[in-house]
């Protein structure tokens, strides 16, 4: 066998030498310059191989494919970490050699739980790296294909290591820093517009900082939304004493701009999509506090019982926390808005815009959580329906047909659900129905399904009471003006009393324009002579009528409780109530009153 030559032995030394200098230095060890990282700074972008003049040391080419991470950090960091590297090395050699048994037994026992914690690490950095991986997959790579071309950055770089977008970059408060590159080659014009359009940014400020070795750029929002809005701040009573009976104040946006929906002329029904705890009732509570101090009427369905007590015994409002109740309301509404849509065909549209409330006063439906009332609804009409009966329930049937009713009505829905798919409602038609949509907490697929005509969607921000209103194809970032129940029901109850209407609904079977004599106003020999058939019956009769109530707590009632149903005759000294009246109270009245 042949020794090998001292020219080829000269190159390996040359070589090793080479590559130990490289491993101290901290660079790549196969000689190539991937990024601009010098020992002391970490790197920002790749280098690319100029192909038109001359290149004294070697680079990547651009088509060489991405970079790895490792070659952005500073030639200290990665010298550190071989020099760990290499240290446990030969620790573990050295161990095995003078104690090979211990190292063995070591082995033995440690591997597995090496192999268990790494695990577990690992999961652990995946579960809380999932909002930064969104955020890079989301936000910060397409960012990244918009701006290399106009910036002229490498297609291959990391997009971490000059766009610098924190998670929470539509916080009020969020600062956006992108590094320039230092040749300023670039239409500061296309940069921004381009930045705009990839983060959903509505309105920002752009502060260009391009003097020295480290140019850069900062965005930050412009004209923000209110932090806070609430009753007793500055013009706000006036503000709301101003807008338009029909156009309930939401909030206001940018510039304090007012931010409203206007029923007869915009959309007459409202969507509003929340997951838990992004303060769905207090944006009904806010809109519909306006419309009850304007003369509107109200009718709550909650089926969580407990949304809205502060409109508890309103005039004008009909509580409905029973399924029961709930599905009987809504055929009284549907059937309603028949009656109104045969009288606005006899007046005529000249009439009706001169005097829209010919029609009736204005009939507000709140409707809370609309993903289990539904599936409620189904269930109760399975539990009651005969066998001629349709399959689906007619409550929900007049739901959908309420909201197909145009605006001439006046019969308008406001809608509540975590998650409004097309099954949630009825089907995908009746989501069409609802121009106005508020998001609020939302999420990629909620927005792609409710509003996909607004692209890209803004990221949800954690700011409480700031919303997204989407109208016309339009977002709005928005504060929403946060009532508390106190101050709702004191502006609702503020309204003219005149304008307050006896709160009638046209039942089916009953002759149009003549609803029940007990429900009239009439005297109470009228009405007691009305309410035979019904049943008038006193307190005392009443209690063993009504499962869980007592006589003590029935009178309780009549003198605390503003829901309480009105005596519809007397007999003597005792007063007379129609048992079917008060069993409806007794379904929805709370279930901690006494």
């Amino acid at each position: 066998m042949s020794s090998p030559s001292p020219r080829g032995l000269d190159e390996a030394l040359d070589n090793l030498a080479e590559v130990a200098g490289r491993f101290f230095a901290g660079q790549d060890l196969d000689g190539v310059r991937r990024t601009d990282a010098t020992f002391w700074q970490p790197g920002r972008r790749v280098v690319v191989k100029d192909s038109d003049g001359p290149v004294r040391r070697v680079v990547v080419k651009d088509s060489d494919g991405p970079v790895r991470r490792a070659s952005y950090r500073a030639g200290w960091h990665r010298l550190t970490v071989r020099m760990a590297a290499l240290a446990a090395a030969a620790g573990g050699a050295y161990g095995y050699l003078h104690h090979p048994d211990a190292v063995a037994q070591a082995l033995t026992y440690g591997a597995p739980m090496a192999a268990l914690a790494t695990a577990a690490c690992g999961a652990t950095y995946r579960i809380k790296g999932r909002e930064r991986r969104e955020l890079l997959q989301e936000w910060v790579e397409p960012l990244h294909q918009a701006l290399a071309g106009p910036l002229g950055v490498s297609e291959h770089t990391d997009p971490r290591a000059y766009l610098h977008i924190p998670a929470d970059f539509t916080d009020d408060d969020a600062e956006i820093r992108i590094d320039l590159p230092l040749h300023l080659r670039f239409s500061r014009e296309t940069v921004a517009e381009l930045i705009m359009q990839k983060l959903a940014l509505q309105n920002a400020s752009f502060s260009w900082r391009l003097a020295g070795r480290d140019p850069h750029l900062i965005v930050k929002k412009k004209d923000r939304p209110p932090a806070s809005l609430g009753l007793n701040d500055p013009g706000v009573r006036e503000l709301l004493a101003s807008v338009p009976e029909s156009a309930p104040l939401i909030g206001l946006g940018a510039g304090k701009q007012k931010v409203s929906v206007d029923l007869d002329h915009d959309s007459p029904h409202v969507l509003i999509s929340a997951g838990t705890g992004g303060g769905k009732s207090t944006i009904l509570r806010t809109i519909a506090c306006q419309l009850l101090h304007n003369g509107a009427q109200a009718h709550i369905l909650d089926f969580k019982r407990i949304s809205h007590t502060w409109a508890r015994g309103i005039p004008g409002v009909n509580y409905c926390r029973d399924i029961a109740d709930i599905h009987d309301a809504l055929i009284e509404l549907g059937a309603e808005g028949h009656r109104r849509i045969r009288l606005a065909e006899q007046l005529g549209d000249d009439v009706l815009a001169a005097e829209p409330d010919r029609v009736g006063p204005r009939q507000v439906i709140l409707l809370e959580e609309i993903n289990a009332t539904m599936a409620q609804l189904r269930r109760y009409w399975e539990k009651i329906r005969s066998s001629d009966d349709p399959k689906t329930s007619p409550a929900i049937d007049a739901l959908a047909e309420i909201l197909f009713m145009g605006r001439q009505v006046r019969l308008h829905v406001l809608l509540v659900a975590q998650s409004a798919t097309a099954r949630a409602l009825g089907g995908p038609e009746m989501r069409e129905n609802f121009s106005t949509r508020i998001l609020v907490r939302y999420t990629l697929n909620a927005w792609k399904m409710l509003v996909p005509e607004v692209h890209p969607a803004p990221k949800p921000t954690r700011h409480p009471g700031r919303v997204q209103v989407v109208l016309g194809g339009t977002a709005r970032e928005t504060q929403v003006l946060n009532l508390s129940e106190a101050e709702a029901r004191a502006w609702a109850m503020a309204g003219v009393p005149s304008r307050h209407h006896p709160l009638t609904l046209h039942k089916p079977g009953t002759p149009e324009g003549n609803p029940p004599a007990a429900e009239s106003g009439t005297t109470p020999e009228t009405a007691r002579a009305a309410g035979s058939e019904a049943g008038l019956v006193g307190l005392r009769a009443a209690q063993q009528e009504l499962d869980g109530t007592t006589l003590a707590g029935l009178r309780w009632a009549r003198r605390n409780d503003p829901e309480f149903p009105a005596p519809a005759g007397r007999e003597g000294a005792e007063y007379l109530y129609q048992i079917d009246q008060l069993r409806q109270w007794a379904r929805n009245r709370p279930r901690n009153a006494s």
